[in-house]
């Protein structure tokens, strides 16, 4: 069983930025694939980013790329998400996930564990 906690959302500005962290338990977290999903009100949760086990590789979701940057430090049991020149359209619940197959992935189907979510808010 794995456990995740995702922190550093809020309320911010639009064209600000936030940095969202992912914790995660147990001593296998270098061997999962990992990702960000995001879930606004009234739509289905959505992929934003990806990373494989060792951080080599990285996916971003065509509607972040180039505003978001996915990073990991697996000394620290830890996954980030940089978000910059935030929108509007950003708002919603982030969620982490680990895929143990490792490798990256977009679809939320192939991820074993979630954690609770945080709310990030873009005000225009």
């Amino acid at each position: 069983q794995v456990q995740l906690v995702e922190s550093g959302g809020g309320l911010v500005q639009a064209g600000d930025s936030l940095r969202l962290s992912c914790a995660a338990s147990g001593r296998t977290f270098s061997t999962y694939g990992m990702g960000w999903f995001r879930q606004a009100p009234g739509k289905e949760r959505e992929f934003v980013a990806t990373i494989s086990s060792s951080g080599g590789s990285t996916v971003c979701a065509d509607s972040v790329k180039g505003r978001f940057t996915i990073s990991r430090d697996n000394a620290k049991n830890t996954m980030y998400l940089q978000m910059n020149s935030l929108k509007p359209e950003d708002t919603a619940v982030y969620y982490c996930a680990v895929r143990k197959l490792g490798g990256i992935w977009s679809r939320a189907s192939g991820y074993d564990y979630w954690g609770r979510g945080t709310q990030v808010t873009v005000s225009s």
